[in-house]
């Protein structure tokens, strides 16, 4: 325990519920998995080890909970992905199943790499058992080749990529060219009949079948990813290229297509600018939400309280959790305009675009997952003037747990998912520390009662520790390396040799 906290532990001083939360978080995270079990093939359970909620399932929480490995134990990160790797059949033999090509990921998965997402969902507000159209969310395989990519960036690990995470991003990419079918219409793609991470949209009002079409998070994570791999098929040296197009049988005529794909992905906007959630969003009904909020007070899980009233959260513009927002937390604001633009469309300013965003969806939104206050939180470093509400969502996601602010769920199993990306919020959003293979950019911004934070983390095979103060910060390299690294805070760039300590005075706080 001693080993694994000199290098987990995070400091914080002037703030005594967070320090005690983050140990908290920390700590059931080692539980979960550490160095000591990776060689176990399991993947990062979205409930830890701690009961039997969702029967120990895997879901996309990955995307959340694998940042703190990658920066502190990459060897778990990398045994996760390793998890991925040995069911990619699986996942390829679902893709088949349905009607497509590549790997598509199940949205639960256990031992075999199967579905085992429930077709039928318990409502303790009604008593009754609705139907469960969750497995539409295929964007778990957007997860994992997200998942891929960061790993791979932060430890700089090309075996993986060439051995195992390559093959599989190429085999997702195919399954969300497939998937994507070209209209007449608008010469435009669409992928249609399925879900985004927001959960309480089904389907359309009255529709029979689930799922919806063009949801925007998906579309554009879509682009993202085939342009990505496009890039990363040309990059190849001819050996690592033929042996990626001996496992999956890729070649330049595909990606080819996937390039009129990532240029013409469908996205609905308003009149405003505003990215509709999914194709037919605006036309839904506004919700009363001052009405709900006076009958039942908790209106997290609007889905079960309209459902067990006779009415349908389809009906209406509410949401679960971060769902069209959720892009600006795996992208910047600067990658989703690039993506957009890529696309077809000219969103204006990234700043402007994620604020009227923000605005209008977070009025819209119930916060029925742990995960949602994570991504409010992280995403408002962006918007220069939202540290006070950033901080409100800090403290929401720290009490998630520690509170069982979800009604009892944390009885049945720990949330890894907002355990890892509260600590995920102190590292890129509060230090805003960025990551660069010769350097690291920061932006540190953390909430003014906090008088002192300190952390370490790995950087492909180095490792750091920072101490930040209200007037200055230190950068300690506790590593022997050859090659120039940098610290480049505000434009301020200073050398950081092996075994050395630098200090930037504090700009502003």
């Amino acid at each position: 325990w001693d080993a694994l906290w000199s290098m987990a532990d995070f400091i914080i001083d002037g703030d005594r519920f967070a320090q005690k939360a983050i140990r908290l978080h920390i700590y059931h995270l080692l539980v979960t998995a550490s160095p000591h079990n990776k060689d176990i093939d399991t993947g990062l359970p979205a409930r830890g080890l701690h009961g039997e909620a969702y029967r120990g399932h895997i879901f996309w929480d990955e995307l959340f909970v694998l940042p703190f490995y990658n920066l502190h134990f990459p060897e778990i990160a990398r045994a996760a992905l390793m998890y991925r790797y040995r069911r990619l059949d699986a996942a390829r033999d679902y893709a088949r199943e349905n009607g497509f090509k590549g790997a598509m990921y199940p949205w639960q998965t256990a031992n075999d790499g199967y579905e085992e997402t429930q077709k039928i969902h318990y409502n303790p507000v009604s008593g009754d058992w609705d139907p469960d159209l969750s497995r539409k969310q295929r964007h778990v395989s957007l997860a994992i080749a997200y998942n891929v990519l960061n790993y791979c960036r932060s430890t700089n690990d090309r075996e993986f990529m060439h051995k195992y995470g390559a093959e599989m991003m190429f085999e997702i990419a195919r399954f969300w060219a497939s998937i994507a079918q070209k209209s007449d219409d608008d010469n435009r793609y669409h992928i249609r009949k399925v879900m985004g991470p927001d959960e309480f949209q089904e389907k359309y009002p009255g529709a029979e079948e689930g799922g919806i079409d063009d949801n925007a998070y998906t579309n554009v994570m879509t682009s993202w990813l085939l342009n990505k791999m496009i890039h990363l098929y040309n990059d190849f040296d001819n050996e690592k290229l033929k042996d990626i197009q001996d496992k999956t049988g890729i070649n330049d005529q595909e990606v080819e297509k996937w390039k009129d794909i990532r240029d013409n992905l469908y996205i609905e906007f308003n009149d405003d600018g505003i990215m509709a959630q999914f194709k037919g969003y605006f036309d839904l009904e506004e919700l009363d939400w001052d009405k709900y909020r006076k009958k039942y007070n908790n209106i997290r899980r609007m889905d079960r309280i309209l459902k067990a009233e006779g009415d349908s959260p389809d009906k209406y513009k509410v949401a679960k959790q971060a769902d069209a927002l959720m892009l600006f937390y795996t992208l910047s604001p600067e990658q989703v305009k690039k993506a957009l633009n890529q696309m077809g469309y000219d969103v204006g300013d990234e700043i402007e675009f994620l604020k009227k965003n923000y605005k209008y969806y977070t009025k819209r939104t119930s916060h029925g997952s742990t995960l949602s206050y994570v991504v409010h939180a992280a995403i408002i470093k962006y918007m220069k003037d939202g540290q006070d509400a950033s901080n409100v969502c800090f403290k929401h996601a720290l009490e998630s747990d520690i509170y069982d602010t979800q009604g009892g769920t944390t009885k049945e199993g720990i949330h890894t998912g907002v355990m890892a990306g509260t600590i995920d919020i102190i590292v890129e959003s509060f230090a805003g520390i960025e990551l660069f293979k010769d350097h690291f950019a920061l932006k540190p911004s953390f909430p003014d009662h906090w008088k002192h934070a300190g952390f370490r983390i790995h950087h492909m095979n180095r490792t750091f520790e920072f101490a930040f103060f209200n007037d200055e910060f230190k950068v300690v390299s506790l590593s022997e390396y050859e090659e120039p690294f940098y610290i480049n805070y505000n434009g301020d760039k200073k050398e950081l040799k092996s075994h050395d300590t630098i200090t930037f005075q504090m700009k502003n706080h």
